[in-house]
């Protein structure tokens, strides 16, 4: 239901105002003056004002003026008498969205209403349509101290302003695509698209029509032209994530979208030119895959013109704790929490962990950390890392961490057991362990065990 207030200072112009609108599904307020339009307009549900420019303490200026003080996308709505019309269109160069001639069709004004409220409308969406644009536009913000994270940046550095093709290689989860974006942004094209495709993750008989875009009527459901990531991407950049799990024939496809700088639709016959920039990456060790005859040696090639490697989260411990920082301050902005702080005891276990995972273990470890977190510190309860102890452990890490990692996954390891040998029955497995129920019930929640057993 939208919300319409009206201000004038005659009671018969607001009761036929109101008659008006209220059977069309408004809900309306009314005021006679700029000091109670005021409040309702502070109030913030209003969504369109109309207002009468004669008022008894000032005139319809001077609730526009608070309108577009507080709210500048509400859209105000006139009313004046014949000899006001100078002030009128003043007041729509001030901002005013339109403005009605006294005496005017109720009607009139109604499709009025329902232009400004539809327009208005429009904008909000196009400014939130712009903000997540940008936000994509937007350097991801890279976070890193170490030795070997400053030398990829250093690599990424030299690389952007070039037109040449990036090939990043890496465990998963170590950043890969962050690094690509990292490219894009410092590179002539950042104003541009960056268009980002997996690989690994769409079905074989699907990725070509994705990549290089259909003709109409080229296969069954093909019911009109599509344009693929590398049309979209064109001006920019394409960024290939795990190429290495790209079909033996597609590969050919790409080669020459490497060296001609042109594709063809999928069921066309006319070359079309792109200028696009090409990242690629993948977690494989990909001449290991040239070797074994799963990747085509000219196409690694093709790709390993600057190749930029980015090292496991294991092999930049200095690293660690920035990032877990970062990611404490993001999910708690995004839950609405006040940020905790990480004791002593956290930074050693985080430090000491060997991080399989990477960069994206780590975030997701601490997502649920700052869920489980209604403190202001963030403690060794609150983080479920592995099933065991940690394979490396942090040189400074105090005598009480390495005693709390230690039975940490010790308690683990056994209530995992004990629910085996139970049969997912609780109840059973809490006598089995000599505890209570409800202490059962929280290790489970604490340790990240329901589902896995």
């Amino acid at each position: 239901m939208d919300t319409i207030l009206i201000v004038d200072d005659k009671k018969s112009m607001l009761d036929m105002l109101s008659k008006t609108f209220r059977p069309e599904g408004f809900r309306v307020f009314t005021a006679s003056n700029v000091a109670d339009a005021g409040k309702f307009i502070d109030q913030g549900e209003i969504e369109i004002v109309i207002t009468d420019l004669r008022l008894p303490d000032g005139d319809g200026l001077d609730v526009l003026r608070a309108v577009r003080e507080r709210f500048p996308l509400l859209p105000v709505v006139l009313m004046t008498a014949h000899g006001s019309i100078e002030l009128a269109v003043r007041a729509v160069k001030e901002g005013a969205y339109d403005f009605v001639s006294k005496p005017f069709d109720p009607e009139h004004l109604l499709i009025i209403v329902r232009r400004a409220l539809s327009e208005g409308m429009s904008k909000k969406e196009n400014i939130i349509l712009k903000k997540e644009f940008s936000r994509f536009l937007e350097m991801p913000e890279v976070v890193g101290v170490s030795w070997p994270w400053e030398q990829v940046m250093e690599k990424v550095r030299k690389v952007a302003p070039m037109k040449t093709t990036v090939l990043i290689l890496g465990e998963s989860g170590t950043g890969k695509e962050l690094v690509a974006r990292a490219v894009h942004h410092y590179s002539p094209r950042a104003g541009a698209a960056f268009v980002a495709i997996n690989c690994a993750a769409i079905p074989k008989d699907l990725i070509e029509s994705e990549l290089f875009g259909h003709e109409k009527g080229a296969f069954t459901g093909a019911l009109e032209i599509k344009p693929g990531r590398f049309e979209l991407a064109s001006g920019g950049t394409i960024f290939l994530d795990e190429i290495g799990d790209m079909d033996m024939n597609l590969q050919s496809k790409l080669l020459r979208v490497l060296q001609e700088r042109e594709i063809e639709r999928v069921g066309g016959t006319k070359p079309i030119s792109v200028d696009l920039r090409i990242i690629a990456a993948s977690n494989k060790d990909l001449q290991k895959e040239v070797s074994e005859g799963r990747f085509r040696e000219d196409l690694f090639y093709r790709l390993n013109v600057f190749q930029i490697v980015v090292p496991p989260l294991r092999e930049r411990a200095e690293d660690i704790l920035p990032l877990a920082d970062h990611f404490i301050e993001m999910f708690s902005r995004d839950m609405n929490k006040i940020k905790p702080v990480m004791t002593d005891n956290v930074k050693g276990l985080l430090k000491g962990y060997d991080w399989k995972g990477n960069v994206r273990e780590l975030k997701n470890v601490i997502e649920r950390a700052v869920i489980m977190c209604d403190s202001g510190e963030l403690d060794t309860k609150h983080i479920n890392i592995g099933d065991r102890f940690p394979d490396r452990l942090d040189p400074d890490a105090s005598l009480h961490a390495v005693s709390d990692a230690a039975v940490r996954g010790a308690e683990k390891v056994r209530i995992e057991d004990a629910l085996r040998k139970a049969g997912g029955n609780k109840s059973r497995a809490a006598e089995m362990l000599q505890v209570s129920y409800k202490t059962l019930l929280t290790k489970i929640r604490d340790y990240g065990i329901e589902g896995r057993i």
